[in-house]
């Protein structure tokens, strides 16, 4: 017997336009067989979050049901402070080696990186599954697709909010478009044997968005009363109190700024950001001004955007190069990226004199038309510092409202639990300390603790039927999330030994040591070479330098001659190189309270 919490009327839910793609014959092969990892225990729903929940970023979940997967999202995530030259991470698909057949699909819930930037590196290795998304979302990840040549051409179906999919046997997927900094985003209703499961991806309550429908209250509400198993969502404002304010009320705020300014007006803001920026397009020809936009990725956003009729502007609003210097300056805007003090963004570019063709000026207004990711406060603060040293003026949302976040706030989130009544609750999305917040926030609407999961990446989360009533379990199992670093072409071979390694010379920099030995005498030629990076200068530390050689040379004598001369075979070199870097490494320490990486180098001639 189906319960309130397992899928009501399954079959009579496949209705409108659905997709069923054809089932491929599954692997017997023996690694397949042997992997732990794929093992399907017959009637249990898993929900594993492969990134998401200990990170703002990374976001990747998997359900899996019967030897079937499907996935929500693949998103990168930016990486933290020590990891010297990352470009991103992204997330660890160790667990579907072997299963990649098992994959009916993968539902993308919006366009923003931290939730489709993995899609070009982890797309061909599990075997190009069709995706599914909305029409904004798919004309970034197709650009995304072709700047990654290895990455096969995506089979992406376009979803709508009256749109059914059918995923294999077992997954019978519905749509509700919610709202959020960028239109098209759309929280999967996904119907399972075992019960419904809501995944709300990024979201926000908003009455009077920016190009985007309102939240359809009533059908979340009506999805609440058929029943949700469990409910998954978004953590990203849990912590803030209150409601989130609404996309318009930026325009008007940004209005009264406007009709005030009489200089140039430069907006810093994220490229995502495309409800924003067509409130200042619309603001630019309210007013007379012409847009000048700077940053690549903000140039592609807008292209897509306009080309699919998600922002409309007349294209004579747009100036280029040759234009921006013809024109007075109350009749400009500049649009770019750099809000978050980024070293190569174009703010940063304009305030350090390094732009060529903006420069700053006494009378520019520069809004930041953002929040503050933690992490960068004080590089903001030191470029504000700088544009009011060269008589700019600042405004930024501590000011006035000229930023509205796309996440719920704390009040939001009751409603939808609210409007929702699920049975168990998973706060995804955030670090862990938002994730417990919103599990507060769950108990006080009345959902009971042991039906929240405040999990941890790859902790897998367990539904079976027993008897008459569906039944949640937090396990103890993990599957491998470890981070998968991007550096450059490179993904996935920067490994923690390579980052410690680039710690150490940022921090203590690095000193060469180049030693020629007499093949057949074992004697030293000359004075070891010592090359300085990031230690010490060498010209005001002669003496030091002296030294390190003296003592380098010592130990080239005090070696074994059968070590020097070569004729203990193919490790002799890896020995004396350890023996002096260890010597050295421990010299330099006692001398300086450093310790610089040590690289020997031995030439025998």
């Amino acid at each position: 017997m189906m319960t309130k919490y397992q899928t009501r009327n399954y079959a009579s839910r496949q209705t409108g336009k659905s997709y069923s793609p054809s089932r491929k014959p599954r692997r017997t092969n023996y690694y397949q067989q042997t992997l732990n990892s794929t093992k399907s225990e017959r009637g249990k729903l898993k929900v594993i979050v492969l990134g998401g929940l200990e990170e703002v970023g990374r976001n990747m979940t998997l359900l899996e049901y019967d030897q079937e997967i499907i996935i929500i999202d693949m998103g990168l995530q930016f990486p933290e402070e020590d990891m010297l030259g990352i470009d991103y991470i992204i997330p660890n698909t160790d667990y579907l080696v072997g299963k990649e057949d098992w994959i009916k699909g993968i539902i993308i819930t919006h366009g923003h990186y931290d939730h489709i930037g993995a899609i070009p590196h982890l797309l061909g290795k599990l075997k190009n599954p069709p995706m599914f998304m909305g029409r904004l979302t798919a004309g970034l990840v197709e650009k995304k697709i072709k700047e990654q040549p290895q990455c096969p051409k995506a089979a992406i179906t376009i979803i709508e909010e009256n749109k059914t999919i059918q995923l294999g046997k077992n997954f019978n997927i519905e749509f509700l478009r919610m709202n959020h900094s960028i239109p098209d985003c759309f929280a999967p209703i996904i119907h399972t044997p075992v019960g419904t499961i809501m995944h709300t991806g990024d979201f926000k309550i908003d009455y009077s968005p920016v190009n985007d429908k309102p939240a359809d209250l009533q059908r979340i509400a009506q999805f609440g009363s058929q029943g949700i198993l469990l409910l998954m969502s978004d953590s990203t404002d849990s912590t803030h109190p209150g409601y989130q304010i609404s996309e318009s009320s930026i325009g008007d705020e940004m209005s009264r700024l406007f009709e005030k300014i009489e200089g140039r007006i430069i907006i810093c803001t994220f490229a995502s950001q495309i409800s924003r920026i067509q409130e200042i397009f619309t603001l630019a020809e309210k007013f007379g001004r012409r847009i000048y936009i700077q940053g690549r990725s903000m140039n592609d956003n807008i292209e897509i955007a306009k080309q699919i009729g998600y922002m409309k502007f007349n294209s004579q609003t747009i100036i280029h190069e040759n234009e921006i210097h013809h024109l007075p300056d109350n009749k400009i805007i500049v649009l770019g990226t750099g809000a978050q003090g980024e070293n190569n963004a174009f703010l940063m570019r304009v305030v350090n004199n390094e732009h060529r063709t903006v420069r700053l000026k006494p009378g520019d207004t520069i809004i930041f038309s953002s929040s503050v990711i933690p992490g960068n406060e004080r590089s903001i603060q030191n470029l504000k510092d700088q544009i009011v040293r060269q008589g700019g003026k600042v405004i930024h949302y501590e000011m006035m409202d000229v930023h509205a976040g796309g996440h719920a706030k704390q009040e939001d989130l009751k409603l939808m639990m609210r409007l929702l009544k699920p049975k168990y609750f998973m706060p995804i999305e955030g670090s862990h300390f938002m994730l417990q917040a919103h599990a507060e926030l769950a108990q006080q609407v009345g959902i009971p603790t042991n039906n929240i999961f405040v999990a941890d990446n790859g902790q897998v989360v367990t539904f079976e039927v027993r008897g008459h009533e569906t039944i949640g379990q937090l396990t103890k199992e993990k599957v491998m999330t470890d981070y998968v670093m991007v550096d450059g072409l490179g993904v996935g071979d920067v490994s923690d030994i390579v980052l410690r390694d680039r710690k150490t010379m940022a921090e203590d920099g690095m000193i060469v040591v180049i030693a020629t030995i007499d093949s057949k005498t074992g004697d030293p030629i000359g004075n070891p070479d010592i090359i300085s990076r990031g230690f010490i200068y060498m010209k005001d530390n002669k003496d030091l330098i002296q030294d390190t050689r003296m003592r380098v040379k010592k130990i080239i004598k005090e070696s074994d001659p059968l070590l020097l001369t070569g004729t203990r075979g193919l490790g002799e070199d890896d020995q004396l190189k350890n023996k002096i870097r260890a010597d050295v490494s421990q010299f330099l320490f006692n001398k300086t309270k450093r310790r610089p990486m040590v690289l020997p180098v031995v030439i025998k001639v």
